[in-house]
C-alpha cells in the first residue's frame, strides 16, 4: 500500500477507478532516468548530512541503479501505482522492506516531481540545441553550393525581387538561430534547483541543498518553496520557445511544398521522401513537408494547453498541474523529430535551376533595380519609381520581359533612362548590387554565412554544457557517501 492511498482513504486503500483516474504513471513512466538521478542525488545528500545511515543508503544507492540497469536492458516492471515516483518507491520497499522509507526524508513529492521536470527540460533542451546546430549547418552548407543560383524572392506570394538560393537557405538558418537563442533562455530559467522545499515550505531537518545542487550541477537553487512547487514557466518557456521553432519549420516546410507543385516547378523531391498516392500512380506527395506544418499546429495546441492549465491556480502546489505531463512529454521529442527530419529533407530537394532562372528572367522583379540606378543618377526616386512603372507596362504591351528591353523602348517612355541604368535589368547583376548587410548580394551573404556558423557553433558549445542524465548517473553512483 502507498502512502497517498493511505492518507487519501484513511487506510483503505482508493477505489481502483480513482487510482486509475488520478495515476499520471502511465505517462510520466517517461520520467524514470530524471526520477533516479533527482533519487541518487538526494541519497547522497542525505548520507552526507548524517539524515540517514550510510549502510542504509548503500543499499538504497545500489537499488536504485539496480532500476537503472533493469530500465536500460528493458527488464524492469514497474507496479501500478500513482505515478513514477510512487512505483520507485514501491520497488525498493519490495526489494529493501521498511528502509525504503528513509529515502523519503526531507522530500515530497511536489518538489520531487519539480526537479524531474527540470531535469527533463535541461536534456531536452540539449538534444534540441544539437538538432538545430545540425540542421542551421547543412541550410549552410546547401547554401554555399547555391551561391549563384537565382530565384524569385516572393512578398504577398507574388514574385518580388531576384535573390540567390543561398541568401534564400540563409533566410532559412536565421530563423533557426533565434531559437538557438530561446533555449538558451529556456535553459537560464530551467538551471534552478527545487528539490529540498518540500511540500511547500520547507523542512525543519538539516538539509544541505547546496550538496544536492553540486551533485545535479544546477547554477543556483530556488528560493521559496511556496513559489517553487507551483512554478510551471519553465516548462511554459520550453514549450514556447519549441513552438516557435516549429512555426519556423512549418514556414520552410511551405515553402517547398509550394516549390514542388507543378505551379512553381522549382524543386523535385527525392523517391525517398516523397510519397505515392494510394489511388494516382502519378502522384508524389511531399507528405514530409505537410506533416511538419501538421506538428507545428499540434505545439501550439500544447503551448495553449499549459498556459490554461496555470491560469488561475492558487499559490502552492495543486494536482491540476499533473497534466503537464503530456505536453512537456510529447513536446521535446515532437521539437527534435521535426528539425532531424526537416534536416534530411532538405538533404533529398533537388532545384531545377533553369526553371527558377527562366521565373526570375520571365517576369519583371528587377524593376526596383533599374528604380535605384536611376536615383543614383540624381533622380529623386517616386520619380524614378514611376519612370520605371511606365516601363514595365510598355514592356508588358510587347510582351518582352525587362532584361530584354531596348535602348530605344526605354527612352521612348524616358529619355532618362540610358544604357547604364538598363544594365540593372539584368537579374544576376541585380542581385550582385544589391551589397548591403542583410541584402542578397555575394559579400552579404558571405557575411551571413560567417554568422551563421557561430550560431551553430555556438548551438553545439551549450549542448555540450548542459549536464545529461546518463553521465550524472554515472558520477552519483560513484559519489562519495
Amino acid at each position: 500500500m502507498t502512502i497517498a492511498k493511505t492518507e487519501a482513504s484513511g487506510g483503505t486503500g482508493l477505489h481502483p477507478e480513482v487510482l486509475a483516474f488520478t495515476s499520471s504513471l502511465a505517462l510520466d513512466r517517461a520520467l524514470l532516468k530524471e526520477d533516479l538521478v533527482g533519487s541518487l542525488a538526494h541519497l547522497t545528500m542525505l548520507s552526507r548530512t548524517r539524515l540517514i545511515p550510510s549502510e542504509d543508503a548503500r543499499a538504497l544507492r545500489g537499488q536504485l541503479v539496480a532500476i537503472w540497469k533493469a530500465a536500460q536492458a528493458g527488464t524492469l516492471v514497474l507496479a501500478d501505482e500513482e505515478d513514477v515516483h510512487m512505483a520507485v518507491e514501491a520497488e525498493l520497499t519490495r526489494v529493501l522492506g521498511e528502509r525504503a522509507g528513509l529515502l523519503h526524508t526531507a522530500r515530497s513529492r511536489n518538489d520531487q516531481v519539480a526537479l524531474d521536470l527540470r531535469l527533463h527540460v535541461r536534456e531536452k533542451v540539449a538534444q534540441a540545441l544539437e538538432a538545430l546546430a545540425t540542421l542551421i549547418d547543412g541550410l549552410i552548407t546547401r547554401a554555399e553550393a547555391e551561391r549563384t543560383t537565382l530565384l524569385p524572392s516572393y512578398t504577398h506570394r507574388q514574385r518580388a525581387q531576384p535573390i540567390t538560393l543561398a541568401y534564400q537557405l540563409c533566410g532559412y538558418a536565421a530563423m533557426f538561430s533565434r531559437d538557438v537563442d530561446a533555449l538558451g533562455f529556456v535553459l537560464a530559467g530551467a538551471d534552478v534547483l527545487p528539490l529540498g522545499v518540500g511540500a511547500i515550505g520547507g523542512t525543519s531537518l538539516p538539509i544541505d541543498r547546496e550538496v544536492t545542487r553540486e551533485l545535479l550541477r544546477f547554477s543556483r537553487i530556488t528560493t521559496n518553496g511556496l513559489d517553487t512547487v507551483g512554478d510551471r514557466d519553465f516548462a511554459l518557456d520550453f514549450t514556447y520557445a519549441a513552438m516557435r521553432s516549429l512555426l519556423h519549420a512549418s514556414r520552410v516546410a511551405t515553402d517547398f511544398f509550394d516549390f514542388a507543385s507543378p505551379e512553381f516547378g522549382f524543386v523535385k523531391l527525392d523517391g525517398e521522401i516523397a510519397c505515392g498516392s494510394s489511388m494516382m500512380p502519378q502522384k508524389r506527395n511531399p507528405d514530409v513537408f505537410e506533416l511538419i506544418r501538421g506538428k507545428a499546429g499540434r505545439a501550439v495546441g500544447n503551448l495553449t494547453n499549459l498556459a490554461v492549465l496555470v491560469k488561475g491556480l492558487p499559490g502552492g502546489y495543486n494536482r491540476d498541474l499533473q497534466e503537464d505531463r503530456q505536453v512537456l512529454l510529447e513536446t521535446g521529442p515532437m521539437l527534435t523529430s521535426v528539425l532531424s527530419m526537416l534536416h534530411l529533407a532538405l538533404g533529398k530537394v533537388h532545384f531545377d535551376r533553369a526553371r527558377c532562372l527562366a521565373a526570375v528572367e520571365s517576369d519583371y522583379m528587377q524593376a526596383t533595380d533599374v528604380a535605384e540606378a536611376l536615383a543614383m543618377k540624381g533622380i529623386p526616386f517616386r520619380t524614378a519609381y514611376k519612370a520605371t512603372g511606365a516601363l514595365v507596362r510598355a514592356c508588358q504591351e510587347k510582351g518582352l520581359p525587362l532584361s530584354q528591353v531596348t535602348l530605344e523602348l526605354a527612352q521612348s517612355v524616358d529619355p532618362r533612362f540610358d544604357a547604364d541604368v538598363l544594365k540593372s535589368a539584368d537579374p544576376r547583376l541585380a542581385v550582385e548590387r544589391k551589397a548591403n548587410a542583410g541584402g542578397t548580394g555575394p559579400a552579404s551573404v558571405e557575411k551571413q554565412l560567417v554568422e551563421l556558423k557561430t550560431h551553430a557553433a555556438r548551438a553545439r558549445e551549450m549542448a555540450h554544457s548542459i549536464p545529461r542524465l546518463a553521465s550524472l548517473f554515472d558520477a552519483l553512483q560513484e559519489a562519495a557517501l
